[in-house]
């Protein structure tokens, strides 16, 4: 869960979105989250939803929506790092309002909290129709990064 801030940060939007290390994880690839913009106040992701995806009513599993939360909140904090800094999440809460249907998840991640030693981010995830399938909330620890040698 922890990422290391190495991205530059003077990009805005898409060319952000386009270098966060987030997206370089096993579990963002795997389950196909694309940023398409990335600020320090707001992250915008989709994820298409594939078979893997659902469970066995034909909806979007919650570990998914979850996990794809969790990557677009990651992200959001991961770009607010100062330099030489890494973050984890250490607490998620999600609620579930709908079923999330296909063909594509929405995200949009916002910052509750921005601090010194912890980040608190809302990721509201929408089915194509609009209707928000779940609110996530997960707060995000920020701590130095290791040396090398340590």
């Amino acid at each position: 869960m922890a990422e290391r801030s190495t991205h530059r940060r003077k990009a805005p939007g898409a060319a952000a979105a386009a270098e966060s290390p987030v997206m370089q994880g096993g579990m963002a690839r795997s389950l196909g989250v694309r940023l398409i913009s990335l600020t320090k106040k707001k992250v915008v992701a989709e994820m298409p939803i594939k078979p893997m995806h659902l469970n066995r009513a034909g909806r979007v599993n919650g570990g998914a929506i979850m996990a794809f939360a969790d990557a677009v909140g990651a992200a959001g904090a991961v770009f607010n790092l100062p330099p030489g800094h890494r973050s984890g999440t250490i607490e998620s809460k999600s609620n579930f309002f709908a079923a999330g249907k296909g063909p594509v998840l929405k995200a949009v991640s916002i910052p509750l909290h921005i601090g010194r030693t912890t980040s608190v981010w809302q990721t509201t995830i929408k089915n194509v129709d609009g209707g928000v399938a779940a609110i996530v909330t997960q707060t995000q620890i920020v701590i130095p990064a290791k040396s090398p040698g340590r």
